[in-house]
């Protein structure tokens, strides 16, 4: 079990300070909640190269769900340094109850909207890195101008809240349990709701989006569906018992391909040149279980690619919904 190793900026790239200000120039830079984005391969290997195929497991991964709990060897908050939970001016913040018996009660924030108008699509939407920031909620504007509800949850263990991380796996409990939470909302359409992410969240949306069949598409972007290579890179944020391969397993889309409920567009940004490989084996396996799997790579990098990638799930949600 490797040590858990403190916060470094030499680890993780701060998504808010970074994407905001070369994405968005009129919002401040100043909040910025870290990330944790997969940087290119070296130059020697890829990822791919560098790891076999996860196998593909047989069984329905919302089933398997119900079945397995992960042993945490250490318990403890996200890893990530944070600011304080305090909702944006253009959005509201409320609690959801998370947890096996709904022992959390964790902090989203909600886009503001008139609930007594007919029913709105929503948008679930997971941040990147391990805690929530100001700075996350600009990039949503294109979602609540196209018309849709914006729910961005936190999660266990993030910013100074209750619960203990996991690293991809009890995570999946609050993102469903916030799906729930923004499906309930005044105003909201519960047959047009939708989840997308980035980066850590993009890996979440791909999980949430194999256990449940609440959402009607997932647009995860930039996320890792092998777990395996993701804490190979990542060791200090392993906090299950590492020795156990069924623990990483829970944690990769890859290995459950065949268990997205949902249409579902993957993207990536250009210069990720890590991702194709594994992605491509994602949407391959999913395919060949029937389910309607796309895959774009738009020009950029982890972030500069963002805005592109947003206005596509954009695109992709009115088309299923159409």
């Amino acid at each position: 079990m490797p040590e858990v190793k403190a916060y470094s900026p030499t680890r993780r790239t701060l998504l808010t300070g970074f994407a905001a200000s070369v994405l968005l120039p009129n919002v401040a830079a100043a909040a910025s909640p870290p990330a944790a984005p997969i940087p290119p391969a070296p130059a020697a290997s890829s990822t791919a190269e560098a790891h076999p195929e996860p196998i593909q497991m047989s069984g329905d991964y919302a089933h398997e769900r119900r079945k397995f709990r992960t042993d945490l060897l250490n318990k403890g908050p996200a890893p990530d340094n944070y600011e304080p939970l305090v909702a944006p001016p253009e959005a509201e913040q409320i609690l959801y109850k998370a947890g096996y018996g709904g022992e959390l009660e964790l902090v989203a924030w909600v886009s503001r909207y008139d609930r007594k108008t007919r029913s709105r699509p929503a948008v679930l939407f997971l941040h990147g890195g391990n805690a929530i920031g100001q700075g996350h909620w600009p990039l949503m504007k294109p979602y609540i101008d196209a018309g849709y509800v914006v729910m961005i949850p936190s999660l266990r263990g993030e910013n100074g809240q209750k619960g203990n991380f996991s690293g991809f796996y009890d995570e999946v409990f609050d993102v469903l349990a916030a799906s729930d939470r923004l499906r309930h909302l005044p105003g909201v359409d519960p047959q047009r709701m939708f989840i997308a992410g980035h980066s850590i969240g993009g890996t979440l949306a791909m999980l949430a989006a194999m256990s449940t069949k609440r959402f009607r598409a997932a647009a995860p972007i930039s996320g890792v569906p092998d777990a395996f290579a993701f804490f190979d890179r990542y060791p200090q944020d392993i906090r299950f018992d590492d020795r156990n391969p069924r623990e990483f397993q829970m944690r990769s889309a890859i290995c459950y391909a065949h268990s997205f409920k949902c249409p579902l567009k993957l993207m990536y940004g250009a210069a990720e040149t890590h991702a194709p490989p594994r992605l491509a084996l994602l949407a391959k396996r999913a395919r060949a279980a029937g389910v309607d799997v796309e895959v774009a790579e738009l020009p950029g990098n982890h972030f500069s690619a963002i805005p592109a990638e947003i206005e596509q799930s954009i695109q992709f949600f009115k088309s299923v919904a159409a």
